[in-house]
């Protein structure tokens, strides 16, 4: 998967010919260019890992040297000489142009394999993530880009942990680290020494392996993950099913437990021309897979693509406002439109329904009702269990304190009134963000 690369920058034959078969013994990819004007068009290309440049080019190796390492700076690739001379100052002269290593021919073949293997493993152990061993975001879109100029039959799977961030703030570093580096190992158990995983965000990566084997990989991903999810959890928040984000005055967002979702597309459906257009595309299908509460994926088929997914859907800011305080109705309203949001509003349940099938909001500020009847949670439970209006956010304001009981409507913040609206629109801003994304 051209996961490692070395190119070899040599105008003879046969010794470039060993090295390339020697590097390659050790999983490792190579390109051979006889000239520095095709090498330098490969180091644009494919950022190769490594570069070995030999004195066979019949330029002064120091200002080859030289050269490579300003062009090469953004990928800071290692680079390592190779010469036929022996000679101390020559050694002295390439190392101070910016050489890694300088090699003098001939050399014995265990010690070149040994040499470029130690090169490598600095180059990656310097790019790796502290807590999944995994590579940077910037070597894996350099992986992912050398795929695509390769011809090679591909798949991209991107691998996302939902609500990660909102595990992280409640359950804190040590706990997070915890399912990062889980994940990671159950990742790599089912993945062989042909395919690439490396990470993209904290809690985003990106697999690269054969068409044929992406959809059995997402298949036990997303078995092996629902499997351990509740472990991340204490026996309360894993029994509820969901746990609560605290935010001002008391209020309490609810956040579904954590699931993976995973997003697959390849070459054979569609040709992507840059990196820019495949991590769209793979964005794209990675949010169709996040439609529910549990684990899943998607794999790109034919008429699948980012043209026509929710990623470029128009932005939904409709609120409704379900409120039988007149005052309040009218004050949230106003308030509301003056922050550009568009707002609709009714003051009684029983409309409510019509209203909320006709206007498509996307969030919905529901009064939980009088402490006899609770009409608004009935309404709650009615909306969230309708596939049709399950994503809508819900904002149960309420008299009754009793955040679980609000929570398990299926409602995704519980305000308990009074509050402030300053506070209520600092939540919706948030809630209206989720549901476009």
């Amino acid at each position: 998967m051209l996961s490692k690369l070395v190119l070899i920058l040599d105008s003879r034959k046969e010794l470039p010919a060993k090295y390339k078969k020697l590097i390659e013994s050790c999983s490792v990819s190579v390109l051979i260019e006889s000239s520095l004007e095709k090498g330098l068009s490969i180091l644009t290309e494919f950022e190769p890992d490594a570069i070995l440049v030999s004195d066979s080019l019949n330029l002064p190796v120091p200002d080859v040297v030289k050269k490579l390492r300003m062009l090469a700076y953004p990928s800071r690739p290692c680079i390592i000489a190779l010469s036929k001379s022996s000679e101390m100052q020559d050694k002295l002269d390439v190392l101070d142009a910016g050489a890694d290593d300088f090699l003098s021919e001939p050399i014995e073949s265990e010690e070149f394999k040994a040499r470029i293997n130690a090169h490598l493993r600095r180059h990656f152990e310097n790019l790796a993530n502290d807590i999944t061993g995994l590579p940077e975001t910037k070597s894996t879109l350099k992986v992912l880009k050398r795929i695509l100029a390769s011809g090679q039959k591909w798949a991209a799977m991107l691998v996302k942990i939902n609500n990660f961030q909102a595990y992280k703030e409640i359950y804190g570093d040590l706990a997070s680290d915890k399912m990062l580096q889980t994940y990671t190992a159950i990742m790599n158990s089912a993945l062989d020494e042909n395919d690439y995983i490396g990470g993209l965000s904290d809690a985003e990566f990106l697999i690269l392996t054969n068409p044929l084997k992406a959809e059995h990989i997402a298949s036990f991903l997303v078995y092996a993950f629902d499997a351990i999810v509740d472990k991340f959890y204490n026996e309360e928040d894993a029994k509820q099913g969901y746990i609560i984000l605290h935010g001002d005055d008391n209020a309490g967002k609810r956040i579904n437990l954590v699931s993976t979702s995973i997003g697959i597309i390849s070459g054979e459906y569609q040709k992507y021309d840059s990196v820019n257009s495949a991590i769209t595309s793979l964005i794209a299908t990675c949010k169709l897979a996040n439609t529910g509460t549990n684990s899943s994926y998607i794999v790109e088929r034919a008429k699948l693509s980012a043209k026509n997914a929710i990623f470029n859907r128009e932005y939904n800011n409709k609120i409704l406002i379900i409120e039988p305080d007149e005052a309040l109705n009218f004050l949230l309203k106003t308030t509301g439109e003056m922050q550009g949001y568009e707002v609709a509003s009714v003051m009684d349940y029983d409309s409510a329904i019509h209203m909320i099938k006709t206007f498509d909001p996307a969030l919905i500020i529901l009064d939980a009702g009088d402490a006899e009847t609770l009409k608004g949670l009935d309404l709650c439970c009615k909306i969230k269990k309708d596939d049709k209006t399950k994503d809508i956010k819900v904002v149960l304001s309420t008299i009754v304190h009793d955040k679980k009981m609000i929570l398990n409507t299926g409602a995704d913040l519980y305000l308990p009134k009074p509050y402030e609206l300053l506070s209520i629109f600092n939540w919706i801003e948030r809630l209206i963000k989720d549901f476009n994304n």
